[in-house]
């Protein structure tokens, strides 16, 4: 194992919780897949500046080494080892009324989830033989697919040039990841056993075997929010029933990262807000009371352009699907609410 002397000047959960004791209690411990320690804090071993730190390789990590991993999820989460979580995709159940119907704020709407196959190991400790294996049962899974779900599948080992400036153009295609995910294991064997599905209409899209088995995603232009999670809810239930994912009843469906845990859901939307933004105060002020993060249009750590923002749900853990989405719509509409006042 890597010197832990690397954690000295780390500010991650992990060097916070991997004290001396609980090293000592972990460092022999090996799940059935043959998973050490080593294996699971490697990337914040390598990346002292990481914020978490850990990646499980599979799901029985988060029981072999529950004393590193429940600290980090019940600070990360605020979720305690007693609770359980539930799942609940219905759309019905969304207090709904569209925040934006002259769509004066709301750019697009973008809604994913991670999620894992049952019975397999996750991304950071996948065989290239399984991970073959899970893109075949994915992919001629979505394949089979028909109506406003149906679409093509691109497999990104072997993927021509106009195939791949296509997914460029739409912003469709993953690449390698980064250094964190590197040190993880989860960039072996690129690209093999990776690629991208979406549907005709360019509104259903599903990542294979990124940081999770499957990240499946449903997005369109406005902000008929309850359309979009509508549709993903139709295309996890299609999957699931082919594809039985990984779930427990503590940590809801199981991902690579424990940020992911529960839902592993992030609803989001593109959103124009100049007079906020002038007003970062405020605008944190309401973000934090609607439990919804503010990141720039190119994800987290970038900035704003033009005074759009990207908005999503910061809870996955200990809430249902449902709710990351209401609080997502509730954040917004108390957003573009302010954002007038300020006009």
């Amino acid at each position: 194992m890597k010197n832990l002397n690397l954690l000295k000047d780390s500010k991650s959960l992990l060097s916070k919780y991997l004290t001396k004791k609980v090293f000592e209690e972990l460092k022999n411990r090996t799940t059935k897949d043959g998973f050490k320690l080593e294996n699971i804090i490697n990337s914040g071993l390598e990346n002292p500046d990481s914020g978490i730190g850990v990646y499980a390789t599979d799901e029985e990590c988060y029981k072999i080494f529950a004393s590193l991993f429940d600290p980090i999820i019940e600070e990360y989460h605020g979720f305690k080892t007693t609770q359980k979580h539930k799942s609940n995709l219905n759309p019905d159940d969304l207090k709904w009324q569209n925040p934006d119907p002259k769509g004066e704020f709301i750019i697009s709407t973008r809604i994913r989830v991670g999620r894992n196959l049952k019975n397999f190991p996750l991304g950071a400790g996948i065989s290239k033989s399984q991970r073959d294996e899970t893109e075949q049962k994915i992919s001629e899974t979505l394949n089979s697919f028909e109506g406003e779900l149906g679409g093509k599948y691109y497999p990104l080992e072997g993927m021509g040039e106009s195939d791949k400036n296509l997914l460029i153009k739409e912003h469709f295609l993953f690449k390698e990841g980064d250094r964190f995910l590197k040190s993880a294991g989860l960039n072996r064997d690129w690209a093999t056993g990776r690629g991208i599905f979406h549907n005709y209409q360019k509104t259903f899209l599903v990542w294979i075997n990124e940081e999770d088995a499957l990240r499946i995603i449903s997005m369109q232009k406005g902000g008929d929010i309850k359309e979009v999670f509508s549709r993903l809810s139709t295309a996890i239930t299609k999957i699931q029933a082919k594809l039985p994912f990984a779930y427990n009843d503590h940590l809801g469906y199981i991902t690579s990262c424990p940020t992911n845990l529960g839902t592993a859901m992030r609803a989001s939307v593109h959103i124009r807000l100049p007079n906020l933004g002038a007003d970062m105060k405020t605008f944190q002020q309401i973000a934090d009371k609607y439990y919804v993060q503010i990141r720039g249009i190119h994800g987290e750590h970038s900035k704003s352009e033009g005074g759009i923002y990207d908005i999503s749900n910061k809870r996955r853990l200990g809430v249902t699907e449902v709710q990351c989405v209401q609080d997502m719509i509730d954040g917004v509409t108390a957003l573009i609410a302010k954002e007038k006042d300020l006009n």
